[in-house]
Formats: C-alpha cells, sequence, structure tokens
C-alpha cells in the first residue's frame, strides 16, 4: 500500500505542477532552493545517486532512493525518470510521511 500512495501522491503533485524531473531540472531546483524533497531511482547509477546524495546533503535537502526508473516515470506520466524534485513543502511533507512508515 505504501509503494501506491508514495506514487499517488508523486503523480498529484506533477499534475500540480510542483515537481521536477531529469537529472538537470532536479539540479537546478536544488541549486535555487525551491526542492523541498529528492527522489532518486534504485536502479539509478552509483555516479548518479553519489552526485545527488552530496549535493542534497551541502544544500539540505532531504534525499530518498525509492522505486525505479520505470515506476518514477510512470507516476509522473513520463517514460523513465531516475530522479525528481518535488517543489513544494505540503507534497514533500506528506510523501515523506509514506516514504519513513
Amino acid at each position: 500500500m505504501k509503494l501506491n500512495k508514495t506514487l499517488s501522491l508523486i503523480s498529484l503533485a506533477t499534475k500540480a505542477g510542483k515537481t521536477a524531473s531529469g537529472e538537470f531540472c532536479t539540479e537546478k531546483e536544488v541549486k535555487s532552493g525551491t526542492a523541498a524533497l529528492v527522489i532518486v531511482a534504485d536502479d539509478a547509477s552509483d555516479n548518479t545517486k553519489k552526485k545527488f546524495k552530496n549535493m542534497c546533503e551541502f544544500y539540505e535537502v532531504p534525499i530518498y532512493f525509492y522505486g525505479d526508473k520505470d515506476t518514477l516515470g510512470h507516476a509522473m506520466g513520463k517514460e523513465f525518470r531516475a530522479s525528481l524534485a518535488v517543489t513544494d513543502p505540503g507534497f514533500a511533507k506528506g510523501i515523506m510521511k509514506h516514504l519513513d512508515a
């Protein structure tokens, strides 16, 4: 159930225009200070995971490794997505609550 709830919140946030996906856009949101949460796919490359982990630590943005590229992309209505940033604090809080559960 946790999986579905998390993905539906990601989907809702995307429809509301409160997410940015793809490596470049995610990085831009983190560095500009608008990212409230970063989610990286478990099957992303080690280099991508390390890059986002270090970046999020530096900018103090919560980061989660969750799902796979296909699942994340599907939740956003796109193809594959290795990373995404949630820019709305409310959505981020809701998603984190389900990821921590």
